[in-house]
């Protein structure tokens, strides 16, 4: 069989394969220096949409491998949202669901009531990080918690370092993160806004927002 006569268009082809071998063989040896598994800090944070909707897309995943979790939400607790009408409904032997806040603090107007169930939110979240059957803990909208210092980021982190289980994963979500908590965090995620039908006049639609 003779070779195909050299065109342009084999030229192409060729050069794309010899490219995508050489990315191919770098990516394997990165892949091969990767050993071990290790629970993760995880946070995401930024004034874009995304923060919550990113951190239950993960608690799914874990759902999906059969992986015990657990979820305690630190505003939106009067909040119906589908999230959580989908996890209590389908996948309450996997994970635990825990609506502990009670609206934003503009809602609430009430600063020791708001620290109040910051405090009864961040004691769920201890108790259930501390059991080492359950891999993944999402500590949704936690970051607001802490930007307001209604929970001390101190004594946060102290708790994570000391007394989180090596393979267990703790996901911090909501705005403005604490600057000790990036640094200390394995895997951090900021949000950016670009456009959002908020600021046009559009309130927050079911399926997209809640």
């Amino acid at each position: 069989m003779t070779d195909p006569v050299a065109t342009p268009e084999v030229d192409d082809l060729a050069r794309h394969a010899q490219k995508m071998a050489k990315k191919k063989a770098a990516r394997d040896r990165i892949m091969a220096g990767k050993e071990g598994e290790k629970g993760l800090i995880i946070v995401h944070t930024g004034a874009g949409k995304g923060k919550s909707s990113s951190g239950f897309g993960m608690i799914l995943r874990c759902i999906a491998h059969g992986m015990p979790c657990a979820v305690v939400q630190f505003i939106k607790g009067a909040w119906d949202t589908g999230e959580r009408r989908l996890i209590t409904t389908h996948f309450a032997d996997l994970c635990q669901f825990h609506a502990m806040g009670e609206g934003f603090t503009w809602e609430t107007q009430d600063k020791a009531r708001d620290i109040a169930a910051a405090r009864a939110g961040w004691e769920k979240a201890k108790e259930l990080i501390r059991d080492p059957s359950i891999r993944m803990v999402l500590l949704d909208e936690i970051n607001i918690a802490l930007r307001y210092d209604y929970l001390d980021v101190g004594e946060v982190l102290a708790f994570l370092k000391e007394e989180k289980p090596p393979l267990t994963h703790v996901v911090l979500t909501g705005r403005n993160a604490k600057e000790a908590l990036i640094e200390a965090a394995d895997l951090v995620t900021e949000m950016t806004l670009v456009k959002h039908p908020f600021r046009a006049g559009i309130k927050g639609q079911p399926g997209v927002e809640f």
